[in-house]
């Protein structure tokens, strides 16, 4: 979203804390992608030092609902397969993808051809005989996520 379209969101409403945020906007600016600000603290969105305030678990879920949803969609563009999986397998998918981000998690390409042949049981030996499992994530996510991809149940 950018800057005109944020204020124009907000002239919306008409209360005096619409008024407030519409003109922090205007004059701390809207920047989606964390900068370091004239004091050199890590900042993003409308002068959000999170270097100092962090962020609250309310937020922390919200961006979380806001990471599946794109990791959904970017696992629906990319594997045509995806959509005919049920949903525990899934999930496997969409944490993975999650963790990796979908460039590195499409170079599992043996993985998605046993997924697509029906193989989960393969899939998940072949999840398990990668890098991602044996030093990214570690026995413990790897282990479940191959069981739930192997099983299909959650």
């Amino acid at each position: 979203m950018n800057l005109r379209a944020a204020i124009a969101k907000f002239r919306k409403k008409k209360t005096t804390e619409t008024f407030l945020a519409r003109q922090l906007v205007r004059h701390e600016g809207l920047r989606l992608y964390p900068y370091k600000d004239t004091k050199g603290k890590l900042t993003i969105g409308v002068g959000r030092n999170i270097e100092d305030n962090g962020i609250n678990e309310q937020e922390a879920m919200y961006m979380l609902e806001n990471d599946i949803e794109r990791s959904r969609k970017e696992l629906e563009n990319n594997l045509p397969f995806f959509n005919t999986l049920n949903k525990a397998r899934q999930d496997v998918l969409i944490n993975m993808c999650f963790n990796m981000g979908i460039t590195s998690f499409l170079e599992f390409e043996k993985t998605f051809e046993y997924i697509e042949a029906g193989d989960f049981e393969a899939a998940s030996i072949e999840m398990l005989d990668s890098k991602w499992a044996k030093k990214d994530v570690g026995e413990s996510r790897s282990n479940e996520l191959s069981q739930q991809m192997k099983t299909g149940v959650r």
